[in-house]
């Protein structure tokens, strides 16, 4: 248990506020059973209720990332669209982010998974369009009102343009090293399970955000690998492993025959 919570708060703010936490209540104990301070310990007591209400306050964004993780355990229930949709979505993205590079425009692309992003949607203007090279270059252009913001993609739409993005809160994230862009996208990947393909405006680099990581200066052929790698359709994966099961069953019944011969 206290495994899997040093995991859930890794990387975050909450870790240097839990070692103070921890570092306190350590001093305070010590010094009040060496010195007999039993007005401290009356008040540890007495404050004990009170403190474990405000941790859910204090640690609000660890246990809201918590019960996210715990909402992807049962993903696999989801079923996606086709195959072949996914990788038309795919290379239409991956064209279309080579483009962007060679001209040096930026953009964020954010692709929706199994977490709704509707609220991020909201902030921004309604497109519902059929997604194409063409019209997510067009969108990026710096002439543009709307290449300020994200591009949203839900399966085969353009759901909408120029979104705001939260910015990453994590710690480890360099301010300089990154901008808001990138920052925007490791936000996004950290409250959902959203891949975020980012071209640079400065350098015309291709980078892939996905669970607050980010793949940095890949190539538009290794863009298209790892889109497919994260993007894969749930229908594709539960084949492959109905498949597996199936063989293995044959082999095993096979092997019995045998040894009943």
């Amino acid at each position: 248990m206290f495994y899997a919570l040093l995991i859930i708060v890794r990387g975050t703010q909450a870790v240097n506020l839990l070692r103070g936490v921890i570092v306190l209540i350590i001093l305070v104990v010590v010094f009040s059973g060496l010195f007999q301070l039993r007005a401290v310990s009356w008040l540890l007591r007495a404050t004990l209720p009170a403190l474990l209400l405000a941790i859910p306050v204090i640690f609000q964004p660890e246990i809201r990332r918590a019960l996210t993780s715990l909402g992807r355990a049962g993903s696999w229930i989801t079923v996606r669209g086709r195959y072949e949709q996914v990788m038309v979505v795919i290379q239409c993205i991956s064209r279309a982010s080579e483009r962007l590079s060679q001209n040096r425009y930026g953009g964020l692309i954010v692709i929706e998974r199994e977490i709704g992003l509707q609220e991020y949607i909201d902030t921004g203007v309604n497109l519902n369009a059929t997604i194409s090279a063409e019209l997510l270059v067009q969108i990026f252009h710096k002439d543009t009102p709307l290449h300020d913001g994200a591009t949203v993609v839900r399966g085969e739409q353009l759901v909408a343009a120029a979104c705001v993005m939260p910015l990453s809160t994590n710690t480890k994230v360099e301010e300089r090293r990154y901008g808001l862009r990138h920052r925007a996208a490791i936000g996004i990947t950290e409250s959902s399970d959203a891949v975020a393909v980012i071209i640079s405006e400065e350098t015309g680099s291709i980078s892939v955000a996905y669970n607050g990581r980010m793949i940095r200066k890949i190539t538009h052929t290794r863009l298209s690998n790892i889109l497919e790698a994260f993007y894969q359709p749930q229908t594709v994966r539960t084949r492959s492993w109905i498949k597996n099961l199936l063989k293995i069953q044959i082999k095993n019944s096979t092997e019995t025959n045998i040894d009943n011969k």
